[in-house]
């Protein structure tokens, strides 16, 4: 009876605590994602798999509702607890990436992805990427190593071990993502500006080298060499019928199922969900969705005002980073403002290893947002 009221009782302070702002932005935009899976996949399950025509919505729930146990566990989480967990699943996840290129599946001319028994067609670096927030923050801040050169050095030295296991498989989209929430973690720790910019231009000048010296990366040549002139390669087409999809579908759309795009661009409900959605309910629901990722955003940095923690500021601000430089990247390869990368919008799109990954940093913010006694 004692246990069982004790159990209660921290259960009562866990959810007194919580925010509950946020954790309702978050259940609206898994929501919104719900809805437009079901309505942007159904056609593609009956068509291609010749199978009940929920088959991808029905798995996007399951998602979905490991995804809510995983903001559990991780919003419930005492906070030590939390970053010495952290530190230990960074572990594993990061052997899981280093994993990819010896075991992975191919698709496509990539090997971003695992088969195992436990955890099917899982891609480790959607596992690694919060907590490798979490990690970089907690070595940025560490008190016992007071000499700020080496702490960035062993920022450095991690981001680039990631960076270039990423490189191998490739995985442009992904590589840009890590690169920058480095970027902007070191950039808020306070360095000189001018040094942070020399590296950054650096990295730039070592990608592009490797675009066109190197033939493995030759795609990325093609890719930007398409973007910038689309007479010169074949890599727009996606491009193209995305930013046509937005375009026919106007203010308004063109209703629920009457859109083409997700028929004819492969992967259109993972890489391409803003374009599925703008041509069949139109603009003003993309630009509902976009107020809603602000107001989150928003949200979560005006709690990091309020803290006092330099080590969940670090957190926080990486973790929001993590999700709208993702998100700006999605859509700004749909309406053509960056080269094709393959890479999801957080929340809506179709994907267990994206689901897990922003339930995961979801948990985290929660947990970090939670009202202190």
């Amino acid at each position: 009876m004692i246990n069982k009221f004790f159990n209660y009782f921290s259960y009562y302070q866990w959810w007194k605590n919580l925010d509950k702002f946020i954790l309702s932005l978050i259940i609206a935009l898994f929501s919104i994602g719900l809805f437009f899976s079901l309505v942007s996949t159904s056609l593609i399950a009956s068509d291609k798999l010749d199978t009940n025509s929920y088959f991808f919505f029905f798995k996007h729930l399951i998602f979905v509702i490991i995804g809510f146990i995983i903001i559990f566990i991780f919003s419930y989480m005492d906070q030590k607890i939390l970053f010495k967990t952290s530190i230990y699943v960074f572990c594993l996840s990061f052997l899981l990436l280093f994993l990819v290129p010896i075991i992975g599946i191919e698709v496509k001319g990539s090997k971003r992805w695992l088969d195992l028994i436990f955890l099917p067609r899982l891609q480790p670096i959607e596992l690694v990427k919060p907590f490798f927030i979490i990690v970089l923050s907690l070595i940025i801040t560490n008190e016992k190593l007071s000499n700020y050169s080496l702490k960035f050095c062993l920022s450095l030295i991690l981001t680039l071990s990631i960076v270039l296991l990423l490189i191998i498989q490739p995985d442009l989209g992904q590589t840009l993502l890590v690169g920058f929430s480095w970027i902007i973690l070191i950039f808020v720790s306070g360095i000189n500006l001018l040094f942070l910019v020399s590296i950054s231009v650096i990295g730039i000048l070592l990608l592009l080298y490797a675009a066109f010296y190197i033939p493995k990366f030759e795609y990325i040549k093609n890719r930007l060499l398409s973007f910038f002139d689309p007479e010169t390669g074949t890599h727009n087409f996606q491009s193209d019928k995305a930013i046509d999809s937005i375009t026919s579908g106007g203010f308004f759309g063109k209703g629920i199922g009457e859109g083409i795009l997700k028929n004819r661009v492969p992967e259109a409900h993972t890489d391409y969900i803003i374009s599925v959605i703008s041509e069949e309910f139109g603009v003003i629901v993309i630009m509902l969705i976009l107020i809603l990722f602000l107001i989150f955003i928003f949200s979560i940095l005006k709690k990091v005002n309020d803290e006092i923690d330099n080590k969940v500021k670090l957190i926080l601000v990486g973790s929001i980073s993590l999700i709208l430089i993702q998100a700006m990247i999605h859509i700004g390869v749909n309406i053509r403002l960056f080269p094709t990368t393959g890479m999801t919008l957080p929340f809506l799109s179709y994907g267990g290893s994206s689901i897990i990954s922003v339930s995961i940093l979801s948990g985290i913010i929660l947990n970090l947002t939670k009202r202190r006694i």
